[in-house]
């Protein structure tokens, strides 16, 4: 009995740490996801490029003050009526404690929502 726990216990805890960062990855890739499709929404209200762009950054850095390392969100596409617009957004999702099992430091999870202009808006 106790040579099977010793054979096993190592087993057991790679498992448990690669469900870890397996959960820590998607929780991250869900702030993200949220974060770039509230931030792109919240842009295509405005009525300005340079609004859409500084209330998505507001938006996305809001949305992911406790998430980690993220790169500010970069707004794309056609900001004229009935045109698309993009927000694009990068954070490192962390695997600090879990290198046991061979992961590296971090990953860079990237993430892009789109959302159209209503082609009755007038932007400016």
């Amino acid at each position: 009995m106790a040579v099977e726990i010793v054979l096993l216990a190592p087993v057991m805890m790679a498992f448990m740490m690669l469900v870890v960062a397996g959960g820590r990855y998607v929780a991250v890739r869900g702030d993200i996801e949220a974060a770039s499709r509230d931030a792109v929404r919240a842009a295509s209200l405005e009525r300005t490029e340079a609004a859409a762009a500084a209330i998505a950054v507001d938006t996305a850095n809001a949305a992911l003050q406790n998430v980690g390392r993220c790169t500010n969100a970069a707004l794309g596409g056609n900001f004229a009526s009935g045109g698309t617009i993009t927000v694009t957004l990068s954070c490192e999702v962390s695997y600090d404690g879990l290198g046991l099992i061979g992961l590296p430091g971090s990953k860079t999870v990237t993430i892009t929502s789109s959302a159209p202009i209503d082609q009755f808006r007038r932007t400016g």
